[in-house]
């Protein structure tokens, strides 16, 4: 008891260096949460009860039709079930054997809280998950902010933050998604690693792990993190003790030795080596028919089958856009923590995801970038990429929460 006791002061320091600054760093982000909820609820119940008059169908628990149910959609039906009842030891198949879509693509710390909250207070998921998720949303705009904050300075912060939570997959924030919970994860770690505190990133690198798949893209910031440090240190004679380059590389090796974990635990309780990947291929049917996975190539796969020659032409082409917009001096001015994490960020995207409508979602950890010059360089260029924002997500609810799924 008394080593935890002793533990437990020792972190102080750690976590209020992060969450602590002027009162602006926690009620600008706060206030602009705020607004941006009650934009994305108005739309989100104006969908709804349009939606319920008409007698159109929408994915949503018919059995028990509310908005909180509405809020839990598409993907939240599989939080429900991992929530309710846990994982399935067998994985679903067809009749000729190929893995069925089932809730090892998800992992367990959203649902796992959510069912946490339900115990304590009774709520069903719906609501609780809708909750959880909520709150999330509000963490997630308070650590990008302070993010942005320390690298680019408080006009790039509070514009970033505003462009985050009112962009078109704003909506997102507050449905039964673990994307908010993952968000905190990921820009707490980065705002950690700014700060140096190494094994706060460890541990919640490691949470962020089970959370959403993404969090190598963190190890590796942690790798260009280390030969920045490094590169400091020989040149310039800067500072770089060995316990900092002790807790790097053990930092780094956690959280990528957890990112790896969950296809080995799916292969571990399901029998099947290759539970994991077979699961995720089963979405892909649908799109592309059934596929041996291949790294780097389901971009080009999605769109040869789509378009043909001029899908690889435009695929060519936004990967040339991509190392354009990385190169750009204001860019690289957030910093090598943030470049290193969203520029391999949106390499595993390259590398494992089949570009569908889910793809703005799951561009969401790269906010950090809404900082640079591309977006908030002035007021009037910030001020119209949030009129933009506001304008595209009533038609990103209709066409991703309502006609198909984010």
């Amino acid at each position: 008891m008394t080593n935890v006791a002793e533990a437990s002061r020792a972190s102080r320091p750690v976590l209020r260096s992060l969450l602590s600054g002027p009162r602006s760093a926690w009620t600008a982000p706060l206030v602009i949460w705020a607004g941006s909820r009650i934009l994305s609820t108005l739309l989100l119940a104006t969908m709804y009860v349009v939606a319920t008059a008409s007698g159109w169908d929408f994915a949503s628990y018919r059995k028990d039709p509310s908005f909180f149910t509405f809020s839990g959609s598409w993907d939240a039906s599989f939080y429900r079930t991992i929530a309710e009842h846990g994982y399935p030891s067998t994985l679903p198949t067809d009749g000729d054997g190929h893995v069925l879509p089932n809730p090892w693509a998800f992992l367990p710390v959203f649902p796992a809280l959510v069912r946490v909250v339900m115990s304590v207070t009774g709520g069903s998921f719906w609501v609780v998950g809708m909750l959880v998720a909520t709150v999330a949303g509000a963490g997630a705009c308070v650590l990008l902010h302070r993010l942005v904050l320390a690298v680019g300075g408080a006009h790039r912060a509070r514009w970033a933050t505003a462009l985050f939570a009112f962009a078109p997959t704003g909506f997102l924030l507050q449905v039964a998604y673990a994307e908010t919970t993952f968000l905190v994860l990921l820009f707490g770690g980065l705002l950690a690693l700014v700060h140096r505190r190494y094994w706060l990133v460890a541990v919640l690198g490691t949470v962020a792990a089970f959370t959403k798949p993404g969090v190598l893209a963190l190890a590796v910031a942690l790798a260009v993190h280390l030969v920045v440090r490094w590169v400091g240190f020989v040149r310039r004679r800067e500072p770089f003790p060995w316990r900092d380059r002790i807790a790097i590389v053990v930092a780094g090796l956690v959280v990528a030795v957890a990112g790896l974990a969950w296809p080995v635990i799916a292969s571990a309780v399901t029998g099947r080596p290759s539970a994991y990947l077979d699961t995720e291929l089963s979405w892909w049917v649908g799109f592309v028919g059934r596929q041996h996975f291949a790294p780097l190539t389901p971009w080009f796969v999605m769109a040869g089958r789509w378009l043909g020659p001029i899908g690889i032409v435009l695929v060519v082409l936004v990967l040339v856009g991509m190392v354009w917009f990385f190169r750009r001096r204001d860019v690289r001015a957030l910093g090598p923590e943030v470049l290193g994490f969203t520029a391999s960020y949106a390499l595993y995207l390259v590398a494992v995801f089949l570009p569908q409508q889910s793809l703005p979602r799951l561009l969401m950890p790269m906010a950090p970038l809404l900082g640079s010059d591309v977006f908030v360089r002035t007021r009037r260029r910030a001020l119209t990429w949030l009129v933009v924002g506001v304008c595209l997500q009533p038609v990103a609810i209709v066409l991703l929460w309502f006609l198909g799924y984010p």
